[in-house]
């Protein structure tokens, strides 16, 4: 079954969101065996909304539409849809029922007429209750392709695609197994680890696809397997797993998308009563920011500190002013300096520190744009590195925190493997 998404509004086009819906619904059909074919975006007009439904309904069996349903005159879709499927719209008494039920509990004001108007929809659709929100979903059938219109607000879409939508696609269709599994590792680039696994990558048998998926000194190796027999799907998979563990074990960190190192070192820390601090200096809390936006983080993530200013490292972090006259402000010395004393104040059983020139410009310290010093403190003592990462801002300090988790776990593993 292959589908198409097409999302509606003049705020995509002109780069005031981001369209996130159509990753989230691919990610949902993928899961259940329907290949997208095509994402596109396009403006809130009738002739372009006639035209993209049209042209998906030559290729797919399967259009998912997203936008475009809100009370306001600048909303379409509904109407374009009645003319696109020669309909007329109707009064749905289950969805005015449920939005005077929403106004009551939470607006508590009046329902206006324009409001009234969201419970109409074409008379030949299936009604896709939105939980959330007022503007239900829509199912339609024509010629043998599935039609099917959505609110573009993500929370009201995903609550629709995952109750509903999903659940109907499984009933009422038949649809081949896609499994994918995805590795994560460490420390090499695309095409190094590309080498290693050449001969390994050339014997795939012909339903099973290997795809190599970059960013920033980490490389995620996503296999994908399609077929009828799910259960020789997954032992492909597996053994194509265990392969790839004896070819290049020593930079696999993880497995699965939802697993990234921070997820993996999480786990670990947590398992093992670990706690960790944070000095961030170039990396500006991005750090932080990649445990603290999963949940449980509270368990083993202390807190942590932005001396951004030199004078903060001196006065707040206890760095001492002789140190970083003697090597710079951006030095293995001072790095290391930072992480142990962000391990004393805050009593944490491990502490990454960075210090660095991101650019565009140079600050406190003469070293080059791109320079990046990391050190990790453990109960081992305290390791700190250089490195030379680029002269792109963004990209150096995305560098950074990647290999800042990489040398966080390699200094966590070594404190468990000495017992």
């Amino acid at each position: 079954m292959q589908a198409e998404i097409i999302t509606i509004g003049d705020e995509i086009l002109i780069g005031q969101i981001v369209d996130t819906n159509s990753a989230f619904i691919a990610t949902e059909l993928n899961k259940i065996g329907v290949d997208v074919h095509q994402i596109s975006s396009i403006r809130d007009d009738r002739e372009h909304i006639l035209t993209a439904l049209a042209e998906a309904q030559s290729r797919v069996d399967l259009v998912v539409v997203t936008g475009g349903l809100g009370p306001t005159k600048d909303d379409i879709t509904k109407h374009t849809f009645c003319e696109f499927f020669d309909d007329s719209l109707v009064e749905d008494k289950e969805v005015l029922k449920h939005i005077e039920e929403l106004f009551e509990k939470y607006i508590k004001s009046p329902i206006s007429d324009v409001n009234k108007k969201q419970a109409l929809v074409p008379s030949k659709a299936e009604v896709l209750l939105n939980e959330f929100g007022t503007a239900p979903g829509m199912w339609l059938m024509d010629k043998e392709t599935v039609f099917v219109s959505m609110p573009g607000v993500p929370f009201e879409m995903k609550a629709i695609v995952t109750n509903q939508l999903i659940p109907r696609l499984q009933d009422r269709f038949d649809r081949p197994y896609i499994i994918h599994k995805t590795i994560l590792t460490y420390g090499m680039g695309e095409s190094r680890v590309a080498e290693r696994i050449e001969d390994f990558e050339n014997k795939l048998p012909e339903f099973l696809k290997l795809a190599y998926l970059p960013n920033l000194g980490r490389v995620r190796l996503r296999l994908t397997a399609r077929g009828t027999d799910k259960q020789v799907l997954e032992n492909e998979i597996a053994k194509a797993v265990g392969e790839l563990d004896i070819l290049i074990g020593d930079i696999i960190v993880g497995y699965d998308e939802d697993e990234s190192l921070e997820r993996v070192i999480a786990n670990m820390l947590g398992a093992n009563n670990f706690t960790l601090s944070l000095a961030e200096s170039c990396t500006g809390g991005k750090l932080a920011q990649s445990f603290t936006k999963m949940s449980g983080a509270s368990k083993y993530f202390k807190g942590g500190l932005v001396p951004y200013d030199t004078l903060l490292k001196t006065e707040v972090l206890g760095v001492s002013e002789v140190l970083i006259k003697k090597h710079s402000v951006v030095s293995t010395q001072v790095a290391a300096s930072m992480a142990t004393q962000a391990l004393k104040m805050f009593a944490s059983d491990f502490a990454i520190a960075t210090t660095g020139n991101a650019g565009p410009t140079k600050g406190d310290s003469d070293v080059e744009i791109g320079t990046v010093c990391i050190a990790v403190a453990s109960p081992k003592g305290v390791v700190s590195e250089e490195f030379v990462f680029s002269n792109h801002r963004e990209r150096t300090i995305g560098k950074a925190v990647n290999k800042s988790l990489e040398m966080l776990q390699t200094q966590i593993l070594a404190v468990l493997s000495a017992g």
